[in-house]
């Protein structure tokens, strides 16, 4: 079996996991999430919001995660092995931020929203480069937020973008010119209804520093096979286009001869 190979199982399997309908309990869980956001105060709730605002700002106008080059002499495996260890990287990172701000208390904590989005955003612009996709397009960073909406956003949401990011390239150059289309709105209150359940707890006086490692490593683990799959996605989508095209191309020789 061929690594190719391998992989088309595991993609296979989780666009799978991915359409199914939303179960029980994850209706249940959408209903506590929204009972519980209104207990959380608007002080936790407005950070949240500005720096969700000012992460999606940077990513689509700003040059702050565009210093990876996109790789472009290394296998399909290759990239694969290094993406692994970088992601394990930025979960070591991610836990120890978490941590730290954790044993800080309640403001502290509020700090690790800003902190934590920095972190998962430059691990998805590295992901990207050694995929070797061109982060400067506007392009790809769009479907960098669109990987960060699939991983953090709910079921029935997911499901919605997990659509618009199938056959990514041929629908590329029908995207808007207009960057300030892009609806941050709807992108800052998916990520932080589903963050907030996770990351609630790390406010909490002696098991803020605990539960801040381990929710921070489990997001960005989460983030990181999202990124993965949803590159994995393009990569045989391409194969396919490729295929087909000498596919084509053959027929038309054999009819002309």
């Amino acid at each position: 079996m061929t690594y190719e190979q391998k992989i088309t199982g595991e993609l296979d399997f989780w666009k799978f996991k991915t359409l199914q309908k939303p179960s029980l309990f994850n209706k249940v869980t959408d209903k506590v999430q929204k009972k519980i956001n209104s207990y959380i105060p608007d002080k936790a709730h407005n950070a949240i919001t500005t720096a969700i605002k000012q992460m999606v700002k940077a990513v689509l106008f700003g040059s702050t995660f565009t210093t990876s080059k996109p790789i472009t002499d290394l296998t399909l495996m290759h990239r694969e092995a290094l993406i692994k260890q970088k992601i394990e990287n930025y979960k070591k990172t991610g836990a120890a931020e978490g941590g730290i701000t954790g044993a800080g208390g309640f403001l502290m904590s509020l700090a690790d929203f800003p902190l934590l989005l920095g972190i998962k955003m430059k691990m998805l612009f590295d992901i990207a480069a050694v995929y070797g996709y061109d982060v400067k397009d506007y392009r790809e960073r769009l479907y960098i937020l669109h990987i960060f909406q699939l991983a953090f956003s709910s079921k029935e949401e997911s499901q919605n973008i997990f659509m618009k990011m199938q056959d990514w390239d041929d629908k590329a150059h029908q995207l808007p010119t207009n960057i300030d289309e892009f609806d941050w709105l709807t992108f800052q209150q998916q990520y932080r209804d589903y963050i907030d359940l996770a990351k609630l707890a790390q406010m909490l006086p002696f098991v803020g520093a605990a539960v801040g490692a381990v929710a921070n490593y489990k997001l960005i683990e989460k983030l990181g096979k999202t990124a993965m799959m949803s590159y994995r996605m393009r990569y045989f989508s391409l194969q396919y286009a490729v295929i087909s095209s000498q596919e084509t191309e053959n027929r038309k020789l054999q009819t002309e001869n």
